[in-house]
């Protein structure tokens, strides 16, 4: 019988343990494993290589994506990096303008040296993305929503026009987890993502993961994260896969949550613009309404003129000023000055990213005592 997504997701991993029937699988901490025979080799050898929990974490994200496989990793930003392990010299990408800061620091300082060349595009804009997505492209790296702007790519027409060009579509899936969009059944051969944001949801670890359409890719893959020394440690791989469990309930609550303050804050005369895909105001939203299961919990907002946001975050109360999102605690974060700081001032600019913007990641706490601590934070 198919089981549903929740069930999937609550189930992971659990009744998996041979040696004593412990319901939650344990933590494997060694770093060498027993073999019967040297001439034939385990599932586990050695933790560079893998993992039980590491491997359990894999199966179990790669299960809610639609995926061949997956492979944990050290962080988001190791994952992105493995799939440019074995792209030709001098093969080109293109990525999303608005991407995470670190995504473009790492293109940025791979580029420079020579490894590769990059192009950033406006790949919300179907024009920009076909312009964009020509012959020679090997990888296209798409993030959507993207973050902090919050803007919505069609997954599948971009995934036809990289097709069509003999390139591979990667979908930075962190900003809203399997459970509220799965790039890889919508067109995408990967689906990458930080599992230190929503996956685990405790803010208590850093990891990321990759999930791969193609079996064949996907054990290509594996032999590189090998070789480089990338693959999850233990602890993390635990922590993220009890974070899993509760993962669908916990994205449905804070989208909910989410949907409730962008819809207070677009009424509020005190700010200026309010990007979040579930307002119908949004530019994506109906795009985004076919494509996901819901809207996440990530809001960006400019403050109307004479109101500093470095005064508001500064007199918030519950939401913590910190870089990260998708926690059960609320975080705020000004873009250009933290997560995007690594961008040039020019690139920022590009990607409409204004030193004034403010992004809330929002948890779980009650929503009416969010919207509070935002109404007084405004009111200084």
């Amino acid at each position: 019988m198919s089981k549903g997504l929740r069930t999937r997701a609550i189930r992971a991993g659990l009744n998996s343990d041979r040696n004593s029937n412990a319901v939650i699988p344990p933590i494997a901490l060694s770093s060498a494993f027993r073999r019967e025979d040297p001439a034939v080799q385990p599932q586990f050898d050695y933790a560079r290589t893998n993992n039980p929990g590491r491997c359990l974490l894999a199966e179990a994200v790669a299960d809610l994506e639609g995926a061949a496989g997956g492979i944990a990793t050290v962080s988001g930003m190791a994952a992105i990096d493995l799939l440019l392990h074995d792209l030709a010299h001098g093969a080109r990408i293109v990525c999303s303008h608005d991407a995470y800061g670190g995504t473009r620091r790492l293109l940025d300082a791979r580029a420079l040296g020579g490894r590769f060349t990059v192009q950033y595009a406006d790949l919300s804009d179907p024009d920009i993305a076909r312009e964009a997505i020509t012959a020679g492209t090997r990888l296209v790296l798409l993030e959507t929503p993207s973050n902090p702007r919050l803007r919505i790519s069609d997954i599948t027409a971009i995934a036809a026009l990289a097709h069509a060009t003999g390139a591979e579509l990667a979908v930075d899936n962190t900003v809203l987890s399997p459970v509220l969009q799965r790039p890889i059944e919508l067109g995408a051969d990967y689906s990458v993502q930080s599992t230190t944001k929503l996956i685990n949801g405790h803010s208590d670890m850093v990891g990321g993961l990759v999930c791969v359409r193609d079996a064949a890719r996907l054990e290509r893959l594996q032999w590189w994260a090998n070789c480089a020394g990338v693959g999850a440690a233990a602890f993390d791989s635990y922590l993220a896969l009890r974070g899993l469990r509760t993962l669908p309930l916990r994205a449905q609550a804070q989208s909910q949550s989410a949907l409730d303050i962008a819809t207070w804050l677009a009424g509020d005369e005190r700010i200026a613009h309010v990007d979040y895909p579930g307002l119908h105001s949004h530019p994506g939203h109906a795009l985004a309404a076919r494509q996901q299961a819901a809207f996440g919990q990530l809001i960006s907002l400019e403050l109307a003129p004479g109101l500093d946001p470095r005064e508001v975050v500064r007199h918030f109360d519950i939401f913590t000023l910190a870089q990260s999102l998708g926690g059960v605690e609320s975080l705020a974060n000004i873009p250009a000055l933290m997560t995007h700081a690594a961008m040039t001032p020019e690139a920022r600019a590009e990607a409409g990213i204004p030193d004034t913007l403010i992004r809330l990641s929002v948890g779980l706490e009650s929503v009416e005592d969010l919207i509070d601590d935002i109404d007084s934070a405004l009111a200084g």
